[in-house]
């Protein structure tokens, strides 16, 4: 059998769009000669996630009317598998199934819901969605195939969150199947690739079948979606496209022995130390990339712009921003202050230069002048403090979305994910924004990140994309003479151990410290990050890369007694 993968991008919500996009990979793997069956992944119809959406009977009810329209439309002769939400049959339970269903010739000839409901990290399809409560088996052109939605293979790979009573594959491999096909929209995380692939050769291996695994391209809000879809057996036999829409055909009676390539199948050794290969990091680059885009276009920007201090995080965006909008869509604003140093000025120029954007200077002096004439009184003649150095940086955040609002133009925040576990970081000043594309990365991987960077464009051009000098000056925020983050901070390379730990294995000051670190430091990097929750409540959604990112990954109270410390 001659299968194909549509490997697409859909919008939330955009029916007629998602619909059109369906109907026209259906054609074109129709044209292919041979061609049988072509799949797409979940939840393709409305969009993945839908969120409360589903609370919206209209938002049901045009799942169910694309569905039908799709029946007149779509090609005949080729199977036609796709994912939507409908109705619950069953009598009983929540009203809703996660559902994926095959057309034939204008006929719904299959339908098999989604079993395990994930509610750990983005995830909260429990709330909506009944459990499967069979399993089906499909029968075309001479293959028995089994569908298992996304969640519904995962159930071993002991994720907190997945102790889980039913296990579908193996319900779908004691009936038979020759072919097993898991329509996904699995999040992209740094390195997930491999786990994918790995926990679909060991099913193959299990159940002596290919395995097809399809998965949805583009990003939702936070959330990005590689693609790279793929059909295993012990061995990889064809993968689509990172990052790209894709059209992948593969036939059941061909089988490879070796492995078929793809960046994570061959890793380079980790030359930055934190814990992503060189290719992984090239990888990371390209999801950053094209969370931007996605998110840009499905918010209906065309232009973006972000102020440009001179330090290693708004140079790596500015970077990004560039790749994703083009260079002509980005506008990079320096906005010097009196603790700016001329270095920092020159080196904000030099990248912009390199970038070949739009660059343009406001120097906010006079305005903080008057802020501070202003405040005088009410300030009663007390000394500079954190005041002072946040007005500077609301200064800031009000003209750069003075230029937003003028412009139609998405502000992009430039706060890594160290500085907003901190609180290092000013509500209404360098937070203001639509979006922040680097929010999930530790600093230190904002370093290895445009380390690698400059290693390619050295390679490439001939000279580092970056200026070296901002990759090698102490980080700082230059909001008062002299200043640095370790005045503020402890070292990244510290803190940022320290912060996985707590964010990512969830382990308490006491559980931390007995992994050898200083008990004060612990209980300072804890409490700090507890009570900064208020901050990272107001702050723009970031784009998810790890398998903890702030906002939907991790949803703290605000007003809580900070026990760990």
């Amino acid at each position: 059998m001659r299968i194909s993968i549509g490997q697409i991008n859909t919008t939330i919500g955009d029916f007629s769009g998602n619909k059109e996009k369906i109907a026209v990979f259906a054609r074109k793997a129709g044209e292919i000669p041979g061609a049988d069956m072509i799949l797409f992944p979940e939840l393709a119809i409305c969009g993945y996630p839908p969120m409360d959406l589903l609370d919206q009977d209209y938002f049901v009810e045009m799942n169910i009317r694309t569905l039908r329209s799709l029946q007149r439309e779509l090609p005949k002769g080729i199977a036609v598998g796709l994912g939507y939400v409908n109705r619950n049959p069953y009598g009983s339970g929540k009203s809703l199934v996660n559902a994926y269903g095959i057309i034939v010739d204008g006929a719904l000839v299959f339908e098999q819901h989604k079993t395990l409901l994930p509610t750990y990290d983005v995830f909260d399809e429990a709330r909506n969605f009944e459990s499967a409560h069979t399993w089906n088996v499909f029968e075309w052109k001479g293959e028995r195939i089994g569908v298992a939605i996304c969640e519904d293979v995962w159930r071993e790979t002991g994720i907190p969150g997945t102790n889980y009573v039913q296990d579908p594959v193996k319900n779908l491999l004691d009936q038979g199947i020759s072919l097993l096909c898991v329509p996904s929209a699995s999040p992209y995380i740094a390195g997930k690739q491999r786990i994918r692939q790995g926990l679909a050769q060991k099913i193959s291996l299990r159940g002596n079948v290919p395995v097809a695994y399809i998965n949805a391209v583009g990003s939702n809000d936070s959330i990005i979606f590689d693609g790279r879809s793929f059909i295993t057996t012990s061995d990889l036999q064809a993968q689509a496209k990172a990052f790209e829409e894709d059209l992948l055909t593969w036939d059941t009676g061909h089988i490879v022995k070796a492995s078929i390539g793809g960046r994570e199948e061959r890793p380079d050794p980790d030359p930055f130390k934190v814990g992503l290969s060189g290719e992984e990091l090239d990888v990371l680059e390209d999801a950053l990339v094209m969370g931007i885009r996605e998110y840009m276009r499905k918010c209906g920007f065309t232009r973006a712009h972000l102020g440009l201090s001179g330090g290693i995080d708004s140079a790596l965006v500015a970077h990004l921003g560039v790749r994703a909008a083009g260079k002509e869509n980005i506008v990079c604003f320096s906005m010097p202050s009196r603790f700016s140093s001329p270095g920092s000025k020159d080196d904000a120029a030099e990248l912009a230069g390199n970038l070949g954007c739009r660059y343009e200077a406001l120097p906010i002096e006079p305005m903080f002048t008057s802020f501070l004439t202003a405040l005088e009184g009410i300030f009663e003649n007390r000394p500079f403090d954190l005041a002072e150095e946040n007005l500077q940086a609301r200064i800031r955040g009000t003209l750069l979305m003075a230029f937003s609002n003028k412009f139609n133009s998405m502000l992009l925040t430039t706060g890594n994910k160290s500085e907003l576990a901190m609180g290092y970081c000013t509500l209404y000043g360098d937070t203001n924004g639509a979006l922040g594309p680097i929010g999930d990365l530790f600093k230190t991987e904002v370093f290895a990140l445009c380390r690698r960077i400059n290693e390619k464009s050295l390679s490439a051009e001939g000279k580092p994309r970056i200026p070296e000098a901002i990759i090698l000056k102490p980080p700082s925020a230059e909001l008062r003479p002299n200043q640095k983050d370790q005045d503020s901070l402890p070292p990244y390379e510290v803190l940022d151990q320290i912060l996985k730990l707590y964010l990512f294995d969830n382990l308490a000051k006491d559980e931390i410290t007995a992994r050898g670190w200083e008990e004060s430091l612990v209980a300072y990097i804890v409490k700090t990050a507890a009570r900064s929750e208020f901050k990272r409540r107001q702050a723009p959604p970031v784009l998810k890369v790890s398998k903890r990112a702030f906002g939907m990954g991790r949803r703290m109270p605000i007003a809580r007694t900070i026990y760990e410390s």
